[in-house]
């Protein structure tokens, strides 16, 4: 049988896992909040970190040590990344639409004015302000790291990811403080909604791409990558700008204008 430019891959039991993950995640995080304890969401963690681990795990071999991503199965890597993120573009118009649709026009009941009566907003030039430098910040390490790892300083990648991956934390560290001091809730009309989903979600998907990162900095360290191989790493920058990009409109809109 002749050689072919795709994988195709083994039988495995991760998607199965990481479904069954997701839904005693979400069933038990509903639960949680009606008041039946978390413990079934804490499995749906559990599961979801092992599956992540091991399918991870299986894909770094395939293409570290065992040499089955072609040139063909990057490129459709890289579409499914792009069709990934356009995904979660669309998936965070949806919050925009919503913060919009009630802060253009605010009905009577809230007071016919944007922010509702009653909602001392946050200032958007303390803490919001600081986040906005942080993320702008590791946008610029991740683009250091990117530019060793192609001319092979896999010390300057491993500082860049470094630094990229500290200042994340740092912004989920400020934007916890935030939500903590914060007046309102999420329960709060539709301001407290649109504000906590858009930005709490924001906010997951900075803990997720930490995550990325921080498994490339690994891989650095074991020296996984190469000058024309690295594309593991292209992902997670390409998700870190995105969420770069949104937290600027997040910043405009909701902190800024919003206020």
């Amino acid at each position: 049988m002749s050689r072919n430019p795709f994988h195709l891959v083994e039988f495995s039991p991760w998607p199965l896992t990481a479904s069954v993950g997701a839904l005693f995640l979400t069933s038990g995080l509903a639960g949680w909040v009606h008041g039946y304890g978390p413990f079934t969401m804490v499995l749906g963690l559990i599961l979801i970190a092992f599956t992540m681990v091991q399918w991870w795990r299986d894909v770094i071999r395939e293409a570290t040590f065992q040499g089955y991503h072609t040139m063909q199965v990057s490129k459709g890597l890289r579409w499914g990344m792009i069709l990934f993120i356009t995904s979660e573009v669309c998936f965070f118009f949806a919050f925009f639409w919503a913060f919009f649709h009630s802060s253009l026009a605010p009905s009577t009941e809230l007071g016919s004015c944007w922010p509702p009566l009653g909602i001392n907003v946050l200032n958007p030039f303390e803490v919001p302000l600081l986040n906005t430098g942080v993320l702008l910040s590791s946008g610029v390490t991740v683009t250091w790291a990117h530019h060793a790892l192609m001319e092979g300083d896999l010390k300057g990648g491993f500082q860049g990811l470094l630094a990229t991956v500290a200042l994340g934390a740092y912004f989920t560290f400020l934007q916890a403080g935030e939500y903590y001091e914060a007046s309102f809730t999420i329960a709060d009309g539709a301001y407290g909604s649109t504000f906590f989903v858009a930005t709490g979600f924001h906010g997951l998907h900075v803990l997720i791409g930490t995550t990325f990162l921080l498994v490339c900095l690994v891989r650095v360290w074991f020296q996984h990558f190469s000058t024309g191989h690295h594309f593991g790493f292209e992902a997670a920058a390409w998700y870190w700008h995105f969420v770069d990009v949104v937290w600027l409109f997040l910043y405009l809109s909701i902190y800024w204008w919003g206020s």
